[in-house]
């Protein structure tokens, strides 16, 4: 995109090629974006028994410390997500990795206490909340509509791959240096990042234009004067919202307590703990791409699949369920640890789902925003999930009994948002019901 008037180029059929490499690199790129944002979420997990100890925390109140890094996560991704009007993606990523990397230094410092640990954890949300909403919309320049799922499902494989990588890894940087050189290690990480992405990052052909040229631009037929409101209210926007809500809850409680369930119920070591965290997450990142590959297959072939649009995430959900189910009722260990890194991880893909989903029912001017806004919504179960489960296992008769509690909850929640977005969850249909039409193909320039 030409970044002073801010109009769209359309290469022809001879830039095709190098146009497929760029987008493919971009999202590789994107892909370990991704994976540094998530082991900087896993970090403190990790270290959970060893900050507890040193803190002298309750669970609850460690609860507390996760649930800060929400605190104002959700307010962030939708206020820069309303800057992708006006400021290029690649600006505003590269800007995201720089403060977050920043913000999980100061616990390097030996006299910084829980006070600091909260202050860094809040800050460090307020530079990741729009982190996925910003990177999606990114990518979704390089690629039109029909080739969206895969490389969605790329980045929310650099998610799980985040965790597959950070459990092992920074469970050894803890076992030797230390649990606050766990929070230094990603912060550099972080940075380095940053510095390639500077000299690599650049808009997509099919991105929308920014800055005030922007609004002399036209999206497409019928689409200038859609309200937000009306995306708001669809079927589609409400149950992608709550059914991503429950994917991230899960996500989130196995984040934040698999690693004391496991050492404190199981009576597993830190590196045991460290290993099945992070095989969890290998098996959460092979389906995410399963999935993705599935639907970018589908969507070549170019005829409408058994299952109406959208109805499938939610089913995947309700499997999630029932797992989860099991896992919590179940006192085999081999079923427990076959629930954990097969059928808990499908709930994973509404996480795809939705953001594909909402893409579609989305003007590409707006898409930023309303990508924003459900990744606001969706971060809810990041804030209440630590909170709710800390005060559950506090407050049960035993840890092991607090744990099948909230287990059991999470499977409710589940349960229900799989069912309404298994009901209701129609992209295509909302699309036409709000006159979007579908993104051009460009060229050859991201087809395969």
């Amino acid at each position: 995109m030409d970044t002073t008037t801010g109009a769209v180029r359309h290469p022809g059929p001879g830039h095709a090629p190098g146009v497929r490499r760029q987008a493919w690199t971009t999202t590789w790129l994107l892909l370990v974006f991704m994976l540094v944002n998530f082991a900087d979420k896993a970090v403190l997990g990790l270290a959970g028994p060893q900050v507890m100890a040193e803190f002298g925390l309750t669970r609850q109140e460690f609860g507390v410390a996760q649930a800060a890094f929400f605190g104002l996560f959700s307010l962030s991704a939708v206020g820069v997500s309303f800057l992708t009007r006006r400021v290029r993606t690649s600006v505003l990523l590269v800007l995201m990795a720089v403060l977050w990397s920043v913000a999980q230094l100061p616990m390097l410092w030996g006299a910084a206490g829980f006070g600091v640990l909260i202050a860094t954890r809040v800050l460090l949300g307020l530079a990741e909340g729009p982190a996925a909403p910003v990177a999606v919309h990114h990518v979704h320049g390089w690629f039109p509509q029909e080739e969206r799922t895969l490389p969605t499902a790329v980045l929310m494989v650099g998610a799980a791959a985040g965790v597959a990588v950070a459990a092992p890894t920074l469970g050894a940087v803890i076992s030797h240096f230390g649990w606050r050189w766990a929070f230094g290690a990603a912060g550099i990480a972080g940075l380095l990042w940053a510095a390639v992405w500077a000299v690599k990052g650049s808009e997509g052909p099919l991105a929308p234009p920014v800055g005030p040229a922007s609004g002399t631009v036209s999206d497409g037929p019928g689409v200038d004067g859609i309200p937000l409101r009306a995306v708001f209210c669809s079927g589609t926007f409400l149950t992608a919202a709550l059914g991503a809500f429950a994917a991230y809850w899960v996500m989130n409680v196995k984040l934040t307590w698999m690693p004391d369930y496991l050492q404190s119920v199981l009576g597993w070591d830190l590196g045991q703990a460290s290993t099945a965290v992070g095989a969890g997450a290998i098996a959460n990142g092979a389906v995410l791409l399963a999935h993705g590959l599935l639907a970018r297959r589908t969507a070549r072939r170019d005829r409408p699949g058994r299952l109406p649009d959208g109805a499938g995430a939610g089913l995947l959900v309700i499997v999630s369920a029932c797992a989860v189910t099991v896992f919590a009722t179940v006192d085999v260990l081999w079923v427990r640890m076959a629930m954990m890194a097969g059928p808990m991880a499908v709930a994973l893909v509404m996480l795809t789902a939705a953001q594909t989903a909402i893409a579609r029912i989305a003007p590409p001017r707006q898409r930023g925003v309303v990508l924003g806004a459900l990744v606001a919504v969706f971060a809810l179960g990041g804030i209440v999930s630590p909170l709710v489960l800390g005060w559950i296992v506090d407050g049960a008769a035993t840890v092991a009994a607090g744990y099948r509690n909230g287990w059991l909850l999470t499977a409710a929640l589940l349960l229900v948002t799989g069912i309404l977005a298994a009901l209701f969850l129609r992209p295509e249909r909302d699309a036409r019901r709000l006159g979007v039409p579908r993104a051009p193909a460009v060229g050859a320039a991201v087809a395969h």
